[in-house]
């Protein structure tokens, strides 16, 4: 699965700097992280009330949309999905209440 999503980040950083008139991509990064966010946030609202729906295929959908705006949000941070991959590996076999337990506290 996880060449599905660096091929995807692949893609929206070529598009990057972009024609916006003709990428939706370009016009998510020309219009600034504020609204990329704020998409990403939309997009996990949607995931959620399709979950609350019990429509699976609206929730893959939904959640189709929610990873696609979250890698545009993270190649706009900077943030390679490889990292957020390696992150995920790191955590994999920790119990998610130690590796909670183990974080700073805010």
């Amino acid at each position: 699965m996880s060449h599905v999503l660096t091929d995807l980040e692949a893609t929206i950083r070529a598009r990057r700097g972009g024609d916006a008139t003709s990428s939706y991509v370009a016009r998510l990064f020309a219009a600034g992280r504020p609204k990329i966010a704020q998409k990403v946030g939309e997009e996990a609202v949607e995931t959620v009330i399709a979950a609350l729906s019990g429509d699976a295929a609206a929730v893959t959908g939904e959640a189709a949309d929610l990873l696609f705006h979250l890698t545009v949000l993270l190649a706009d941070c900077g943030v390679p999905i490889d990292a957020v991959l390696a992150e995920l590996r790191r955590r994999e076999g920790l119990s998610g209440l130690a590796e909670k337990a183990a974080r700073p506290a805010d």
